[in-house]
């Protein structure tokens, strides 16, 4: 039986084989649809083939770019403000001074941990209150 099998399927082959040869022999013309589609294919294949070469032959320029200034465009506003009352005089500078002072010496801290200020100056007191980076609150007498 296995030699009937055998056989069978290499008949079946040869027949297919017969039955491809005979159909590309035909002269036969292709249809309006398929014609279509591949001169979409080839006006698509050389339209990409077409950039593609552009791209190759035409590199991108390259764009040369100055370092900006801002520091020449800042305001060159420079503010001081004092505060007066019986007869006393400070300044920011020296109130930011004290509250340096009174970081260091008398809360015993590092300086360099000193990294920003906020004053709040109450002359009817002769107060000063602070709030150094954010979380230490305390007073001086000015």
């Amino acid at each position: 039986m296995e030699k009937k099998t055998t056989k069978k399927t290499v008949t079946k082959k040869t027949a297919t084989k017969a039955a491809d040869k005979k159909a590309m022999t035909e002269n036969r013309e292709p249809d309006a649809v398929e014609t279509a589609k591949d001169a979409k294919l080839l006006a698509t294949a050389t339209t990409a083939a077409k950039s593609v070469k552009a791209a190759v032959v035409k590199p991108a320029a390259e764009k040369k770019t100055r370092a900006r200034k801002t520091a020449d465009k800042k305001a060159a506003t420079d503010a001081k403000i004092c505060v007066q009352f019986s007869g006393r005089e400070y300044s920011t500078d020296a109130l930011v001074q004290i509250a340096k002072d009174v970081w260091e010496f008398d809360l015993g801290q590092d300086p360099a941990d000193f990294h920003s200020v906020e004053l709040y100056v109450k002359p009817e007191e002769g107060q000063t209150y602070y709030v150094i980076n954010g979380e230490t609150k305390g007073s001086f007498w000015i």
